[in-house]
């Protein structure tokens, strides 16, 4: 199998997980205080990711200078963009809606609000699949501490997006169109950027894998954290710590 498509279907995998979370949203009830503490849990797993793995591996290969403005340019890019789309009523769109002036807005109440719900939550896969597919580079594997903090994340953020999305009145139709056009767009993502960056230097790919993680973190504080203290409140940090923790542990057993 090309490496390419490899590097595609972990994408895909990633992306599952976010149509997983959405089907549990829509037909089991789960408490929020759970999607919190599963949110706060995916949280501190990804964190793990991007300091052991990502952000560590991009400065051994590209040095400290070029993956901290990479680091900080993903970053940026990533706060301007979901600013934009906070514009368009994206703002709560991890929020699954039972918090006052925390829920997703209906089309009825701001037109579009739909489309950039749908454009945030690419947004904050986008990265994650970018870097499923770098690993594969160089003859290398995907690392397993990174795919189980995407997929660990990726489900709790299907799954109280998309109750926010049943809350505010869209149907079972648009919600599944987003979560599956999501998880294939995750797969393309993963197979471009192993095929278009196969012969890059590997400058190029720490600097590319220091954007992303730039961007990973700043998701993860504007958008994941938030939404787990909304319930958890007191046990946030200590719930993300764990999280950090088992996936500092999938790293050194590997």
């Amino acid at each position: 199998m090309p490496l390419s498509v490899e590097a595609g279907l972990w994408g895909l995998l990633g992306g599952a997980a976010l149509v997983l979370g959405a089907l549990v949203a829509w037909f089991v009830r789960v408490p929020q205080a759970v999607i919190a503490s599963v949110m706060a849990f995916g949280s501190g797993v990804l964190i793990s990711a991007v300091a052991f793995d990502l952000v560590a591996e991009a400065a051994d290969t590209g040095g400290l200078l070029p993956t901290a403005v990479g680091f900080l340019g993903g970053a940026v890019a990533y706060v301007s963009a979901n600013a934009a789309l906070a514009r368009r009523g994206a703002r709560h769109r991890k929020r699954s809606g039972a918090g006052k002036g925390a829920q997703q807005p209906s089309e009825g109440e701001q037109s579009g609000s739909g489309a950039a719900i749908a454009i945030g939550a690419l947004l904050d896969g986008i990265p994650e699949s970018v870097v499923l597919g770098l690993g594969l580079l160089g003859g290398g594997g995907v690392s397993l501490s990174v795919l189980a903090a995407v997929v660990i994340s990726n489900i709790p953020e299907g799954l109280s997006s998309a109750a926010g999305m049943k809350r505010s009145g869209r149907s079972a139709g648009y919600v599944f169109r987003v979560w599956g056009g999501i998880a294939v767009l995750s797969a393309l993502a993963a197979l471009v950027g192993h095929a278009t960056l196969g012969g890059a230097p590997p400058e190029v790919i720490a600097v590319i894998t220091a954007v992303a993680a730039g961007a990973i973190l700043t998701m993860i504080a504007d958008t994941m954290i938030p939404e787990a203290f909304e319930e958890t409140r007191t046990w946030t940090g200590v719930i993300a710590s764990v999280g950090f923790l088992v996936a500092f542990a999938i790293d050194v057993a590997g």
